[in-house]
């Protein structure tokens, strides 16, 4: 089960698409877009990540930092990033450390089969590293506006 409001979020460390590390703890004072998404350069997660990137700058004017997570590699991820001009960091949980801790894997249902997968999950960390909010209804087109309201 996902993490909830209120609860402190987990640490961790995991590479981005350029192979730096990133850990919860750099951000510390900041708060945080974390993003969990499915797979890279796919419909849904293509139409968030640019919904994020399209609202980038007025993330930042109010204190945001954005970090999206998959479990696809730094390799993909770099990929992705340099086809959609992402200004923010991807993080391969490619061992799915992150993923889990977060409670994002989970049952998921396509076209009537059952799998299991990253449940598009989204949370809003405040500069004390609590969860202030989990939007569980992702829009991925007007994902930045959810995060706003």
């Amino acid at each position: 089960m996902a993490l909830q409001a209120g609860e402190k979020a987990p640490p961790f460390e995991a590479k981005d698409q350029n192979g730096n590390a990133v850990k919860l703890s750099d951000f510390q004072g900041k708060k945080i877009v974390l993003y969990f998404y499915p797979k890279d350069d796919t419909p849904g997660c293509t139409a968030q990540a640019c919904s994020l990137r399209d609202s980038y700058d007025a993330m930042l004017a109010r204190g945001y930092v954005v970090l999206g997570v998959s479990a696809d590699d730094e390799k993909s991820h770099k990929k992705f990033a340099e086809k959609y001009h992402l200004p923010f960091p991807i993080l391969a949980d490619t061992d799915r450390a992150i993923i889990e801790s977060y409670g994002v894997w989970g049952e998921k249902s396509m076209y009537g089969k059952t799998y299991m997968g990253i449940v598009r999950t989204t949370f809003i960390i405040d500069e004390t590293g609590v969860i202030q909010e989990v939007i569980s209804k992702v829009d991925t087109k007007n994902h930045a506006a959810q995060v706003f309201s």
